[in-house]
């Protein structure tokens, strides 16, 4: 049975996500010869290099799948893996840069803002980063404490140092 593209990365997504991360990463490395600049194809395989704890691997295919027009739901899922990549790897710049741009394009999606304010603790900005957590707990959490002081936790997120006499 022949199989569309879209069937194939459809097949190796659920190799991965079925526990058979490797099985899934020879599928789309065996795709990806017959279509080198196919974003889908580049975006899933570094998610599964990701996800086989390969993230020097994966980082060449989530900048290939980024270049080469990655749209839709898979486009701010790929530069939070990118990022979040870079920053494992140490390259704490390069993520700070990508995500703070990944956050430009999708304000709203609050997991970007997360992993950048795990970067900013990386390059030594803790009360950044923790004013940037306490920011998003506050708008998010439905827990009857967190809602009941979230004013005072969204008022000190960019206050922490201070101290009133």
């Amino acid at each position: 049975m022949n199989m569309t593209l879209e069937q194939s990365i459809q097949y190796a997504a659920d190799l991965r996500s079925g526990g058979q991360a490797m099985q899934a990463k020879e599928a789309l490395e065996q795709m990806l010869q017959q279509h080198p600049c196919q974003p889908d194809v580049l975006y899933q395989l570094a998610w599964t290099c990701d996800h086989l704890g390969l993230e020097r691997e994966a980082v060449p295919y989530y900048e290939q799948a980024l270049q080469h027009g990655l749209k839709g739901e898979d486009r701010p899922d790929a530069l939070l893996g990118l990022g979040s990549t870079y920053r494992t790897l140490g390259r704490y710049q390069d993520s700070e840069q990508l995500l703070q741009t990944a956050i430009a394009e999708y304000p709203e999606r609050r997991e970007l803002h997360v992993f950048y304010a795990m970067t900013l603790y990386n390059l030594g900005r803790a009360n950044e980063a923790v004013g940037l957590l306490l920011e998003q707990l506050a708008a998010t959490s439905a827990d009857v404490g967190i809602t009941q002081y979230s004013k005072a936790m969204r008022f000190y997120a960019d206050k922490l140092d201070q101290v009133w006499t």
